[in-house]
């Protein structure tokens, strides 16, 4: 169904901005559908020179001839504005006609258009860390268009359903970016939930027609992440370390053991965020990083006597932070060295602390689960329901384990017995 409008465009002098020399700045202003937007002309004009008639420079005056041709071409260009968004499809309104006109809504076409209109206006709402990412996936997605189209560049229409499977198949074999960082399944399905989250942004402006994605289904492979148990923990805070940078970022890392703080979270915290709670005792009040989630919890006392140990570091010239962190990379460096100093055979980064926070600290002591979540600022419950997992699965060992040793125990008892009656061959004579 096509929809009619009414559609004018007339120049006039406006007159509350008369320049020194006397002249009047010449507006054009558009109408749709009796709803008027103004834009400037660029020109300016004296008014005795001007004609409210024909709205236009009287003829037989200085430069009226260059003045009018000027805004004859501003009024075609107007009316270009105007019939290119009409065949798009657009909804058409005065203010949709002037950012056409002055090129403020360049229409997306293209798939690097796509990614810079993403960096350009969604970035501002994502963390720091979370636009670090996009950055490797933009690079995939160009190598991949390199190599499938032999072009720098698609337009949107190219990225259909086949396009995500290709891309996908590109991720598992193509060369990592770093060496050091190969591509596993949950990488590459990363990967894929950020192309992902590009296509409802051109689907809403109308740049595409349907979005790509509706029949793909991203797969993630689940993944324990490794937790420290109490005797580890023991011996992590125990530990002799040879230098001044390790011992900060161990007591970095296990202050983060026992609050459950992510990285960010640690690196941000400062005096205001250490309160009175309604105990009495010392609490810690914040918001997570990520979510924007309110975290409340109570500053245990090991975590107290890292804060104490380190109470001169908080100055106004590091606005008041209660702990000095390095880089998440050089901290992870140091981390894998102390892991190895204390025969921890674990990859440990600083994700760790978090999942020994819920795991050591918290539901090992019976803290209930949806206590744990608040404390760690889930959103939801089935968030933190995966910790409950890897717990469950350590119960599963240890009775296991004890159920072997103390069957192994009982077979040595019974074969002693059975030596001691003069049973030859005893430990088969058992087995039989």
């Amino acid at each position: 169904m096509t929809t009619s409008h009414t559609f004018n465009v007339r120049f006039w002098l406006k007159k509350t901005s008369i320049k020194k020399d006397g002249t009047i700045p010449v507006y054009a202003r558009i109408w749709i559908d009796n709803i008027p937007v103004d834009v400037s002309a660029k020109e300016s004009v004296l008014e005795e020179h001007w004609c409210d008639i024909s709205c236009r420079a009287k003829i037989r005056t200085n430069n009226a001839k260059h003045i009018n041709e000027i805004l004859d071409d501003v009024k075609t260009r107007i009316k270009r504005a105007y019939k290119q968004l009409k065949a798009e499809g657009r909804l058409i309104t005065a203010q949709a006609v002037k950012l056409r006109y002055l090129g403020k809504d360049k229409a997306i076409s293209t798939c690097k258009d796509l990614i810079h209109y993403h960096r350009e206006n969604e970035f501002k709402k994502l963390a720091e860390g979370t636009i670090k990412n996009y950055g490797a996936t933009e690079k995939y997605i160009y190598c991949f268009i390199k190599e499938q189209f032999k072009t720098d560049d698609v337009h949107l229409a190219q990225i259909d359903y086949a396009f995500i499977v290709k891309f996908e198949n590109y991720l598992r074999t193509c060369p990592p970016l770093r060496k050091s960082q190969p591509l596993n399944n949950n990488g590459i399905m990363k990967h894929m939930e950020r192309l992902k989250k590009f296509m409802p942004l051109a689907f809403k402006h109308g740049w595409i027609n349907a979005p790509p994605f509706a029949l793909y289904e991203l797969k993630f492979e689940e993944f324990d992440c490794p937790f420290l148990e109490q005797s580890e923990l023991d011996v992590m805070t125990t530990i002799h370390l040879p230098n001044e940078s390790m011992c900060l970022v161990r007591d970095v890392f296990v202050f983060s053991c026992y609050t459950g703080l992510c990285y960010i979270e640690v690196k941000n915290l400062n005096k205001k965020d250490i309160v009175n709670g309604i105990d009495g005792d010392q609490w810690i009040m914040v918001r997570r990083q990520k979510s924007n989630t309110p975290v409340k919890l109570p500053l245990l006392d090991e975590a107290k006597e890292i804060l104490d140990k380190y109470a001169d570091y908080p100055t106004s010239e590091n606005d008041y932070s209660l702990l000095r962190v390095f880089s998440d990379q050089k901290v992870n460096k140091y981390l894998k060295k102390i892991a190895k100093l204390c025969q921890i055979d674990k990859n440990l980064t600083f994700h760790v602390a978090r999942h020994t926070f819920a795991t050591t600290i918290a539901l090992l002591n019976d803290v209930p689960i949806e206590t744990v979540s608040k404390m760690l600022g889930h959103a939801k419950l089935s968030t933190t329901q995966k910790y409950a997992r890897v717990i469950e699965k350590k119960i599963s060992k240890d009775i296991h384990q004890g159920f072997v040793k103390t069957f192994r125990e009982q077979i040595r008892s019974v074969c002693d017995v059975a030596k001691s009656l003069g049973f030859q061959g005893s430990r088969n004579f058992i087995f039989h």
